[in-house]
């Protein structure tokens, strides 16, 4: 009976992050997209313990501290190899088998685009790290975390060419 109330907040969670990520991935302003991932890692980070995906959700817990970190000190290589060995300890601590595998690609793809890209280059990476995100989804059961994460990666990709659109359309102020 515990086992399947566990499932059913684990599958809320995952639907409530997929209202999150498509409001974030719909924003062309990067402040905004960050804040709003902040709240959808929070409800990943559940969905994951619900599912007792225990690396997944260590890593969405640092995915949170992370976003802090991106915003606070961009293009920081200090600060981003910190979380870098915070989240290959994380998942060390944490491994259960290469099924965690995914989470620990999309945490390190993530990282890079953070702190080392903005724009464009930083959607196409966060866009690679929700592949990973989406096949740790996949493979926990998380219907609404596989589908957040297809959100995210269709919803990225229109912003990104609208992205690209605005910057041909005014070259002299979007670069």
């Amino acid at each position: 009976m515990l086992e399947n109330h566990s499932a059913l907040a684990g599958q809320v969670f995952g639907l409530i992050s997929l209202i999150l990520c498509a409001l974030a991935f719909a924003s062309k302003q990067d402040d905004r997209l960050l804040k709003l991932l902040l709240a959808a890692n929070v409800a990943f980070a559940l969905q994951f313990l619900f599912f007792e995906s225990w690396t997944a959700a260590a890593l969405t817990v640092l995915v949170i501290v992370r976003i802090g970190l991106a915003r606070r000190y961009p293009g920081n290589r200090g600060v981003m190899a910190l979380v870098l060995a915070a989240s290959g300890m994380a998942a060390a601590l944490t491994w259960q088998g290469w099924a965690d595998l995914p989470a620990l690609v999309a945490m390190v793809l993530g990282t890079m685009g953070m702190f080392l890209l903005r724009g464009i280059p930083m959607r196409v990476c966060l866009g690679l790290a929700a592949v990973a995100w989406m096949l740790s989804h996949l493979l926990v059961g998380s219907v609404g975390g596989t589908l957040a994460e297809g959100l995210v990666l269709f919803t990225n990709a229109i912003t990104i060419y609208r992205l690209m659109r605005d910057r041909r359309r005014y070259p002299d102020v979007i670069r």
